[in-house]
């Protein structure tokens, strides 16, 4: 079957929208008084999450009885596109606001949806993503992670890893295994994991930056009560499939080279660039834009209640090679040594950018299982 791109154009109350979160990210934020971030890369701050949750910009596609604002994907597209391309610290209410409390919304009990939501929407609950293990790599039905059945809820024995952001936020959505099936996709459940829980112990993994976003998650006899169970019992491969949907088709799969190109022209500003530069600064623009027209659509149809799993996975494939060649192609520009210690932004920019590049690949689905879900939907 044909995939369900359209052509879309943002209306007049989007680009309202737009407009007032440039303006508010330049009064709360001017340049030069931070450090900014690269793409989703970005810092985390409480408070500046709760800040933008005042204003309505976090949960924005949530119904309002939940505490969030009915507003739909493409607006919180809008307003995420504007806070990755500033750089700004939003890490801390990033995985909720995306994709756990829409998790939680399509499938969990009442009772989680009061108690998990509103917190989300309020910008103080954060989330991190309980899916990769060691030894599993992109097979994700290959986890070992297993709950067993216990008086009053699961005990919960195995390893996740690549679990961003998990030492700084409060729970996660996790993927094992609660019985065995003969196809393994079957007896998959996700879990509400309380990252402070007994039992659990994170170590970091470090960049060679020596920054600290990753992280090991061991999780060791952890107990996690009945009504913390997200959906069906078995039914997590589905579920998960569901979730990846929000996690590959936004802007935050296309936008972490951004800054780079944007300080490439501010360090550039008042001489000629030549064809080389402009050449490529064209091919840039170009190809950037066509992705995110492609994104765009993405979230028009998971406004009108479509699945674009495929769709999301075919723009979360063209984004991040895009971003990994944008690299490139900008180093190729410049006759610099990058170093995380200069004192231009653009050198430091580019050198995270070198570091990081590779990871783009890989995060949110390899490229080679992002090909695999686009084939099976033109079935």
């Amino acid at each position: 079957m044909p995939l369900g791109f359209e052509l879309v154009e943002l209306t007049a109350d989007e680009r309202a929208l737009q407009q007032e979160v440039r303006e508010f990210l330049a009064r709360e934020l001017p340049r030069g008084s931070f450090e900014p971030g690269l793409g989703m890369d970005n810092p985390s701050d409480r408070g500046f999450s709760k800040r933008l949750a005042q204003r309505g910009w976090v949960g924005m596609a949530i119904p309002k009885r939940y505490g969030g604002h009915e507003r739909g994907a493409v607006y919180r597209f809008i307003v995420v596109e504007e806070l990755l391309r500033w750089g700004a610290p939003i890490h801390h209410h990033w995985t909720a606001d995306r994709q756990s409390a829409q998790v939680i919304l399509k499938f969990g009990t009442e009772e989680q949806k009061q108690r998990f939501i509103p917190a989300i929407c309020a910008g103080e609950l954060g989330f991190s993503i309980g899916l990769s293990e060691p030894d599993a790599g992109s097979d994700l039905a290959a986890i070992k992670t297993r709950a067993v059945k216990v008086d009053g809820g699961w005990q919960v024995n195995g390893t996740k890893v690549w679990t961003t952001g998990a030492h700084e936020t409060d729970w996660f959505i996790m993927l094992c295994r609660t019985s065995d099936a003969e196809d393994r996709h079957d007896g998959l459940s996700q879990l509400l994991v309380d990252l402070h829980s007994p039992g659990v112990q994170i170590n970091a993994i470090p960049f060679l930056d020596g920054g600290h976003h990753f992280n090991e998650v061991v999780l060791t006899d952890v107990f996690v009560p009945d009504d913390l169970l997200v959906g069906e019992e078995g039914r997590g491969w589905l579920q998960t499939g569901s979730e990846l949907s929000f996690e590959r088709g936004g802007p935050d799969r296309l936008l972490s080279p951004w800054l780079l190109v944007e300080e490439f022209l501010r360090e550039h500003e008042g001489t000629p660039l030549g064809e080389r530069a402009t050449a490529t600064l064209g091919w840039a623009v170009a190809r950037f834009w066509g992705i995110r027209q492609l994104s765009i659509a993405v979230n028009r149809m998971i406004d009108q209640g479509r699945a674009p799993a495929a769709e999301s996975a075919l723009v979360k494939d063209m984004a991040t090679r895009f971003e990994q060649d944008v690299i490139e192609a900008v180093r190729q520009l410049v006759e610099v040594s990058p170093s995380l210690e200069s004192g231009s932004l653009f050198e430091r920019l580019l050198a995270r950018s070198v570091l990081a590049g590779p990871s783009y690949t890989i995060r949110g689905g390899t490229t080679e299982v992002l090909v695999g879900v686009v084939s099976k939907g033109l079935r």
